[in-house]
């Protein structure tokens, strides 16, 4: 029974909360995957009253919040309210190049409760115990490393790399007479369908890779056209 909030060029990417069905849980990625969309302070505001409003929980995706460069929020809970509706979760993955590692985090507000006040943290921290041990030393042992002072350092200089390489993709998709969205996030070639409706007759391209592939990528989609 899932219900998909459209987002395409004609909406900016951003769900008509209007038309948007009730569901018990909302799924929500900002920046976008894999549009690249950052949603705005007002946009979230939106988001966190439809759950107050419906009785939702938010489960808002914040992976690529490094990534983002204007004044978009980097946490739904920056949004008053939302420790009461939201759960955020995140990932090493996207800040430290840490896929594969399986490193990430999930905040549970003590303030998230059922209808009948029952705190959720209890169901959650019943589960995490259950099915999963925790995360391996040597990827926690990484994780810290990568906030360190030195380690956080290196993280953003890479980071600032990827972006460049999305800056390449979208001056040679622009070079091409093709009209590009997003471009600053973590992307990779697939057909946009395999993203929902909304996502035919688009593609989803990566900026997360070497500089010689994405130039060498470049050179060939010239070429190609």
């Amino acid at each position: 029974r899932i219900k998909y909030m459209k987002c395409e060029p004609e909406n900016s990417f951003f769900p008509d909360l209007s038309k948007t069905a009730r569901t018990d849980v909302i799924f929500f990625c900002s920046p976008n995957n894999p549009t690249g969309h950052a949603a705005s302070r007002e946009q979230l505001e939106q988001v966190v009253r439809f759950a107050q409003e419906n009785g939702s929980i938010i489960v808002y995706d914040s992976a690529y919040a490094v990534y983002i460069s204007d004044e978009s929020p980097r946490s739904i809970f920056e949004i008053p309210g939302a420790e009461k509706v939201a759960i955020e979760v995140s990932s090493f993955s996207k800040i430290a190049g840490f896929t594969g590692v399986r490193l990430g985090w999930t905040v549970v507000p003590k303030e998230l409760l059922y209808s009948n006040g029952f705190p959720v943290i209890n169901d959650f921290n019943r589960i995490v115990c259950t099915c999963f041990n925790g995360a391996s030393r040597i990827a926690q042992a990484g994780g810290v490393a990568s906030l360190s002072k030195e380690g956080f350092k290196a993280v953003i200089s890479l980071i600032d790399y990827y972006k460049e390489n999305a800056e390449i993709l979208l001056e040679t998709f622009k070079s091409m007479g093709l009209k590009v969205y997003g471009g600053k996030t973590h992307i990779i070639t697939v057909p946009g369908s395999g993203f929902g409706p909304a996502g035919k007759e688009f593609i989803r391209v990566t900026a997360f890779g070497q500089r010689e592939n994405i130039l060498e990528a470049s050179r060939r989609l010239r070429s190609f056209l």
